[in-house]
């Protein structure tokens, strides 16, 4: 029959594994690092993986494919007990909230050590989970990666009590709006913070989360704050 189904562009597809965990169907799966389509009966062409593809590399097309079996699916779905983590295979970009010293009472912090206030993992704007608990009700920071480097309070000026993400909008070679927005859109978030560099290529970053602000249709406070090579801050 002929009908709606995805097709995996291969060589655009980067390995993240984010659209194996999006589909409902279990229709996904990584092979060779590459996202498969392991069988079109168990694909019902809805496409809930394609917004979570930060490569753009799956699409809908209308072609002879096998019939949409929801029992086989189903049937699949209830069978398949026991999975690794991570259904990419990689558990570094499995989602997780990072607890804290300040989340144990009993647990002090070490004399002189510098305590890292990252809240969750992953942070690259490309890897992380739209729907995550975590964005609920938080605060946001979108950074441009380089930050980290040039400003070394960046733990605690910026990172502490915020969810932060980082990309590079010049290395990474796409347009985060698109990603942003569906994390706006589909979480309460109370404020958007971009932390940039002072070089031209880093506006890139500042313009996706104007864009994905607009796109939103809410109304979130947000603020720009750059840092200069030598680590110093400008506001915005």
């Amino acid at each position: 029959m002929r009908r709606k189904i995805i097709s995996i562009d291969e060589e655009k597809c980067n390995g993240c594994g984010l659209c194996v965990d999006a589909c409902h169907e279990d229709a996904l799966q990584m092979i060779d690092g590459k996202a498969r389509l392991i069988s079109e009966s168990y694909c019902d062409g809805l496409g809930d993986c394609l917004p979570e593809c930060p490569a753009g590399a799956i699409t809908i097309v209308e072609r002879e494919a096998a019939e949409y079996d929801e029992e086989a699916v189903l049937k699949r779905i209830k069978e398949k007990k026991k999975e690794e983590p991570l259904a990419c295979g990689c558990p570094g970009t499995a989602s997780r909230t990072i607890s804290r010293y300040d989340n144990h009472p009993h647990t002090s912090v070490p004399s002189g050590k510098i305590e890292s206030e990252l809240r969750q993992w992953p942070v690259q704007i490309k890897l992380v989970p739209v729907n995550a608990p975590y964005f609920n009700n938080a605060r946001l920071l979108v950074a441009a990666d380089c930050t980290a480097f040039a400003y070394p309070e960046i733990h605690r000026d910026f990172i502490k009590d915020r969810i932060a993400v980082i990309g590079c909008p010049k290395l990474d070679m796409v347009d985060y709006s698109e990603k942003l927005t569906a994390i706006l859109s589909k979480n309460d978030i109370q404020s958007v913070t971009v932390l940039k560099m002072e070089v031209p290529c880093c506006g890139g970053i500042a313009h996706a989360v104007k864009t994905a602000l607009m796109n939103s249709g809410k109304f979130i406070p947000w603020n720009i704050v750059t840092v200069t090579t030598d680590g110093q801050l400008i506001e915005s």
